[in-house]
């Protein structure tokens, strides 16, 4: 619609100059007189004529009204449409929306926004995390307005878009294109322009997983394969799955999982679980331990001494889990 809208100003603008020129020419008046009686003519207001016309003025002049009239009701019609059908409001909001994600800081950004990606998108918006949606379909445009989203129109892989998104000031990225390749080119993209970003990519198949992970993924998650195995363990271990369903989503207990890094200036630092009482301050679990230096602890025991950078795998309910933010 803005190249109508463009080519219905330089019609116009081009019948002014011509209108103008001619009579300039033709009549030897000054341009203010011609482009003064140029406007008259193509807007038929049926005022007096700057100066007697010569005969070649006259047929200029009747050229000028079959060309001009034509040209003005196109460029009128044009920009009203513009304003009618509401696209200087999608202009006008598009421009505060790249606003808003200019001054984004720590936010994530979401590459599609598919069967996989609008999941992504509901989640981060329920947890209150600012996120950017960017996808090329022309549909996701309503979707993500509806959703109250911020979206970007364009190829993820191109790094102006990603620009466009803040990739440089992100915390996070979720690639959920559905070609592996259009995964990895996105993973690589970002990765180029952001090394601390986090990001985690979608696979269609196994095989395409170290591939995406070489290209500067963290994490590759293949939803068929996880779908499988989830489907696998309601059957064979249902309660389990049952209670990892609950506190991974929480809306049906107050219990959640959460992770939280462990800081110098923490009262925890440097002590151990038992020593700390953990669960006597908070009310909180620890469930794991990622160590700064030993790794992954999956069951650590009350004598496992809490260091600054050690993140934690918590269990508890939000009062709890602020209650251990808190001193941690």
């Amino acid at each position: 619609m803005l190249r109508r809208v463009a080519r219905a100003l330089a019609i116009l603008a081009a019948i002014l100059a011509f209108g103008t020129a001619g009579y300039t020419v033709i009549e030897g008046w000054p341009a203010l007189d011609s482009l003064y009686m140029t406007v008259i003519t193509i807007a038929t207001v049926g005022f007096h004529e700057v100066g007697k016309l010569s005969d070649g003025g006259r047929i200029f002049t009747i050229g000028l009204i079959f060309a001009g009239v034509g040209g003005l009701a196109y460029s009128f019609g044009t920009i009203v449409e513009f304003m009618v059908e509401g696209h200087l409001r999608g202009l006008l909001e598009g421009r505060r929306m790249n606003k808003r994600i200019s001054e984004l800081r720590d936010h994530y950004i979401i590459v599609g926004i598919g069967r996989v990606g609008s999941v992504v998108a509901h989640t981060f918006a329920d947890e209150g995390v600012d996120f950017v949606v960017v996808d090329t379909c022309e549909e996701c445009a309503s979707t993500a307005e509806e959703a109250g989203w911020l979206y970007i129109h364009g190829d993820a892989t191109d790094e102006e878009v990603l620009h466009s998104a803040g990739v440089t000031k992100a915390k996070g990225m979720v690639t959920a294109l559905d070609t592996d390749a259009g995964n990895l080119f996105v993973s690589l993209t970002a990765r180029s322009l952001n090394s601390s970003l986090y990001i985690v990519a979608r696979s269609s198949q196994i095989a395409s997983e170290v591939k995406i992970l070489r290209s500067g993924a963290d994490r590759v998650l293949t939803p068929n394969v996880i779908g499988g195995r989830r489907m696998a363990a309601m059957v064979l271990h249902p309660v389990v799955s049952d209670y990892l369903d609950v506190v991974t989503h929480g809306d049906q207990v107050d219990y959640t999982l959460e992770s939280m890094k462990v800081t110098r200036e923490s009262k925890f630092s440097g002590r151990s679980i038992r020593e700390a009482k953990v669960r006597d301050a908070t009310g909180a679990y620890i469930l794991a331990v990622d160590g700064v230096s030993d790794g992954l602890n999956t069951n650590p025991s009350p004598d496992t001494v809490l260091m600054p950078g050690d993140q934690l795998v918590v269990l508890g309910t939000q009062v709890q889990l602020e209650k251990l933010a808190e001193l941690l």
